[in-house]
């Protein structure tokens, strides 16, 4: 049996641009009907990525193909795909339903087969009664909507996405990636979605790339990136807070697993998997920290501490939880919840052997009641 060929395929492509950034050698197949998130900071090459497979960008190497179809110089018009933007792009002079249509007017669609798309567009984006309203008359999260429609009536298989919900509040991005993923999901189309938003990445994609400089630092899906990051890069930018990175060299002798070069290496710890003890005198391992601030969010507590040496951690506690600036605490964790990064290349390393101390030790520090001291 033969596995399906891949919807996207983009081989070796280059695009460098003089004043640097673009992408560099890059390699990718994306599933027909997948939701995949281009994930990575501000000039990593994401944006680039999405432009060139729109046509938008123009590859310096290397070919892309879109459903078995080399596209590599094939204009936008031509790749049977819609886009949605960051701006919502509506003329402000039309109502919502001339919006949606104006792109099948244009290419002289059938009257009829107009009016059959318009009303599936509209009801699956929930925008049925807002039909003759402008623009100016709709929030933030409706106008993003008609976008969305507008790139449903087109009807392509493919829908790019370049932080579409970047310019809505908190809020409504959470209800409105809720819809965009049940659309998604709904219409069976593949979308290829831009945004330096991890949370947009985690609780939306099926396949996440994370991109650095140009280049892949992972692809996987969300649990992927979060629990077995592959480089200390994808450790540190995935995750909130991300995850405390250490040169090996601060931790106890004790825990560093056999055949590791404490000067070589960096360990990392999610923040829930760390714990505190103020009771020093019985903590048999752990790291000596002092406490510089904390926060509470309501079913949790970040606390804040500063190791020397290094930038610190934090520590994510259940409920909440009242210490001291100052407090001198003792951190520790299991030994299957560490990390183990190269020092110069951050390539993850795999341990053959978990250190015994840090496998068999771990101190807990439970609230009993909500308002608690450590």
């Amino acid at each position: 049996m033969t596995s399906q060929p891949p919807f996207i395929r983009i081989n070796s492509v280059s695009r460098v641009f003089n004043g640097g950034n673009g992408v560099h050698d890059l390699s990718l197949d994306i599933p027909r009907g997948s939701f995949v998130v281009l994930l990575g900071p501000s000039g990593c090459g994401k944006s680039t990525t999405l432009r060139l497979i729109a046509g938008l960008e123009t590859a310096d190497q290397g070919s892309i193909a879109i459903d078995g179809k080399d596209v590599t110089n094939t204009p936008p018009s031509k790749r049977g795909l819609s886009m949605v933007f960051q701006s919502y792009a509506l003329f402000p002079h039309l109502s919502v339903a001339e919006n949606i249509i104006f792109g099948l007017k244009v290419r002289k669609t059938k009257k009829d087969e107009i009016k059959t798309r318009l009303a599936d567009a509209l009801r699956v984006t929930g925008l049925e009664g807002f039909e003759d309203r402008k623009p100016a008359q709709l929030s933030g999260g409706q106008r993003q909507r008609v976008a969305l429609a507008r790139a449903i009536v087109a009807g392509h298989p493919l829908c790019l996405m370049d932080e579409p919900l970047s310019n809505l509040d908190a809020k409504l991005r959470h209800a409105v990636r809720k819809d965009i993923r049940d659309l998604q999901q709904r219409l069976g189309i593949t979308v290829v979605y831009v945004t330096h938003d991890q949370t947009e990445a985690m609780s939306m994609a099926d396949i996440v790339i994370l991109m650095n400089d140009g280049r892949i630092e992972q692809v996987g899906d969300p649990a992927d990136l979060y629990l077995k990051p592959a480089t200390a890069f994808a450790a540190g930018f995935v995750g909130s807070p991300p995850m405390t990175l250490l040169p090996a060299s601060a931790l106890p002798a004790s825990v560093i697993p056999d055949g590791f070069d404490a000067s070589t290496v960096t360990f990392g710890i999610r923040p829930e998997d760390l714990t505190l003890t103020t009771d020093l005198a019985n903590a048999p391992w752990g790291i000596p920290a002092t406490v510089t601030g904390s926060e509470f969010l309501g079913s949790e507590t970040f606390v804040f501490v500063a190791i020397p040496g290094t930038k610190g951690a934090t520590a994510r506690l259940p409920g909440r939880v009242k210490i001291s600036p100052g407090t001198e605490v003792s951190l520790s964790w299991a030994g299957a919840a560490a990390h183990w990064f190269d020092g110069e290349h951050g390539h993850r390393l795999t341990p053959t052997r978990p250190s015994t101390s840090a496998q068999d030790i771990k101190i807990t520090s439970q609230p009993d009641t909500a308002t608690s001291t450590l």
